[in-house]
């Protein structure tokens, strides 16, 4: 990741959404110091659509707004926007930015995205990345040129001139003094935040915390429903597809046709608790479990590849294969279906089916077809 000196930190989305609303605001806030130059990239047009009628603000006040998006080019921007389409596969796919500057204030956010999550409320608020911010106005002067330089090619003549006239009165003045003082302190405010939201979520006490989004089973294992796990990959919310790559892991769980009474055996609350601590028994602190059925089961885990689901799916029959030592009576028949997408909202259908099909043929782990076609961006 190109930077400018600063020292790369790891980064959850829900910290980049933060410190991005904070750029934009100073970027509104009126002062006379333009020209102002706002620069931001967004992996997928939905995120920009949440964030448009902002940059719809930003326009109005900035000498020259510049959006890009993966995919496709924003359209019905407002005069002094202007949109670029990002090619899927340049490193600037990949990156988050948002750049202000005028010639007495800078602030910049870039990002990296790492393709990883760590535990949190949704799937989409704990997505990882390396990223560096600041609010120092040469780092911001670095980000827009090192951007100018990678976008030129797709900005109109006359939409150079203005940010390159803008450049080079900011070049014309020195920084303000005191940057380091005030970037300090709004570090402060930022991190004690952060602690103080991912402490609220780990103890189940926030908003949207975990106590809502899956209920604990035996064991603490997180345990969806079909709707909480809409609230939990963001189908409800903001996301899109193309981006996070999620295995899938369909799992089924049935006893034999003409299984004997239960004469002996533990109650069948106890039964199925059993069955449910053995499906999700190979899960990661990341990963989510959601009950379709009496005996279906869907585990999310993201960031992983098709041959490591493979192996979860192992691991799930091994651990149902156990349960005969508590259950004599009974010899749970299992068969799974796997595939990895970055799909919004998950095919969940398509690994139902695959599951289905695998129960039909006998066959203990089912691997649907890759996905070969690019979805085209923000559409499931």
């Amino acid at each position: 990741m190109p930077h400018s000196g600063r020292i790369p930190e790891l980064l959850t989305k829900r910290s980049l959404v933060s410190v991005s609303h904070a750029i934009e605001r100073a970027a509104l806030a009126t002062a006379e110091d333009g020209p102002l130059v706002v620069v931001a990239l967004f992996q997928r047009m939905p995120y920009f659509d949440r964030e448009r009628a902002v940059y719809e603000r930003i326009a109005a006040v900035a000498a020259v707004t510049v959006v890009g998006v993966v995919g496709q080019r924003p359209g019905g921007l407002p005069d002094g926007a202007y949109g670029v389409c990002l090619d899927e596969d340049e490193d600037l796919a990949r990156q988050w930015c948002v750049v202000a500057l005028t010639p007495r204030f800078g602030a910049a956010l870039v990002a990296h995205d790492r393709a990883e999550v760590q535990p949190a409320v949704t799937l989409e608020s704990g997505r990882l990345f390396d990223g560096r911010w600041g609010f120092r106005r040469d780092e911001a002067l670095h980000e827009v040129v090192r951007l100018r330089g990678r976008l030129a090619d797709r900005l109109p003549e006359t939409v150079r001139a203005v940010l390159d006239d803008a450049l080079a009165r900011v070049c014309d003045l020195p920084a303000t003094p005191g940057e380091t003082r005030t970037e300090a302190a709004l570090r402060l405010m930022f991190s004690r935040a952060e602690h103080a939201a991912q402490a609220r979520w780990a103890g189940g006490n926030g908003p949207g915390d975990r106590g809502r989004e899956a209920g604990p089973v035996e064991g603490g294992t997180p345990l969806l429903d079909e709707p909480g796990m809409r609230r939990w990959t963001g189908v409800d919310g903001i996301t899109a597809s193309g981006t996070l790559p999620v295995a899938l892991v369909g799992v089924r769980v049935d006893e034999p046709a003409g299984a004997p009474e239960r004469f002996g055996r533990r109650s069948v609350a106890r039964e199925a608790q059993a069955v449910i601590g053995a499906v999700t028994a190979p899960l990661r602190p990341v990963d989510r479990a959601v009950r379709l059925s009496d005996q279906e089961y869907l585990l999310i885990l993201p960031a992983l590849t098709e041959e490591q689901a493979v192996t979860v799916a192992g691991q799930v029959h091994e651990a149902v294969a156990g349960l005969a030592r508590s259950y004599p009576f009974v010899a749970f028949a299992v068969h799974a279906a796997v595939t990895v997408t970055t799909r919004r909202p998950l095919p969940v259908g398509d690994v139902r089916h695959a599951v289905g099909w695998a129960v039909q043929e006998g066959v203990p782990v089912a691997r649907l077809a890759p996905e070969t076609a690019e979805v085209p961006a923000g559409q499931p």
